[in-house]
């Protein structure tokens, strides 16, 4: 009888820590979730979708993933995507930002050319 306890107790214990360790892994994955969700968001506002549409699209589709993951409570796959996703989206918005940041440095570049000509037109006269 004694030993019928012991595996009911041993039983016990194991499924509350079971369940323990599955919501613990709940809260690290909606967190990454989150951060990812808003690493996707900040990369939108930098126009990313147009200045790095593959990447900015692969965050969006992994992000998505991720929280279909959450929904499953498969919780280390919606870490896995939420980490892909964060990345993908961080990429996308660095592509973005250099794209702007050339444009920018070709704007310069015309108007140092343009004033450079009206320099030496101005010498010329």
């Amino acid at each position: 009888m004694k030993t019928h306890f012991k595996i009911w107790h041993y039983g016990a214990l194991i499924a509350i820590l079971s369940t323990a360790a599955c919501s613990n892994m709940e809260t690290p994955a909606a967190a990454s979730v989150a951060v990812s969700a808003a690493t996707v968001s900040d990369a939108a506002s930098a126009n990313a979708a147009e200045y790095a549409p593959l990447e900015m699209n692969s965050a969006r589709e992994k992000l998505s993933q991720a929280r279909q993951a959450m929904t499953k409570k498969d919780y280390q796959a919606a870490s896995d995507y939420s980490a892909q996703a964060r990345v993908d989206a961080q990429l996308a918005r660095s592509k973005a930002h250099s794209a702007k940041a050339e444009q920018a440095a070709d704007a310069l570049q015309a108007d140092i050319d343009a004033m450079r000509k009206e320099l030496a037109r101005s010498a010329a006269q």
